[in-house]
C-alpha cells in the first residue's frame, strides 16, 4: 500500500505545486496601449491623466536599453517583458524616479530561442496595467 499511496501523494503534490504557480503568476488584466513606434514614444492616459513610456534604443536580445516612463502623481512603477503564449522567465524591472515625473530602468531582454520577436511590455503604474505591443530587431 505504501509503494503507491507515496508516488501517488508526490504526483498530487506536483500537480498542486504547478497550479498554484500558474495562478500566482497569471497577469492581472491589462489596458492595451496602440503604439507605432516606442522609440518615438507611446502616450496612454493613466488614471485621467497623460502618461507615456519610450525606449532609449531598438530593443535587441541581452543588449540593454532605457526604458523612460512618465507619469504624474504615481508611487511606484514596474514593467515586465513576455512574449504571446510563451514564458521567457523573469524580467520584472523596478523603474526608478529620476525627475519632473519621470520614471526610469535599464532593461535587457532574454533570448528567445524560438527566433521570435514579437514581445509585450507589461507595464504597472499604482497597480494599473498596461499592455504595450512592440518588435525587436
Amino acid at each position: 500500500m505504501k509503494r503507491v499511496m507515496l508516488p501517488l501523494l508526490l504526483a498530487v503534490a506536483l500537480v498542486a505545486i504547478a497550479l498554484a504557480g500558474y495562478w500566482l503568476k497569471r497577469p492581472a488584466d491589462a489596458m492595451a496601449v496602440a503604439c507605432a513606434d516606442p522609440l518615438a514614444g507611446c502616450s496612454f492616459s493613466h488614471r485621467g491623466a497623460a502618461a507615456s513610456a519610450r525606449f532609449s534604443a531598438r530593443p535587441t536580445a541581452l543588449e540593454a536599453f532605457e526604458l523612460n516612463v512618465r507619469a504624474a502623481g504615481v508611487i511606484r512603477i514596474s514593467a515586465e517583458f513576455q512574449m504571446v503564449g510563451m514564458d521567457m522567465g523573469f524580467s520584472r524591472y523596478d523603474l526608478r524616479p529620476t525627475a519632473d515625473s519621470a520614471w526610469a530602468a535599464r532593461v535587457t531582454l532574454p533570448v528567445c530561442v524560438s527566433g521570435r520577436r514579437d514581445w509585450i511590455l507589461y507595464l504597472d503604474l499604482d497597480g494599473s496595467r498596461y499592455a504595450i505591443p512592440f518588435s525587436t530587431r
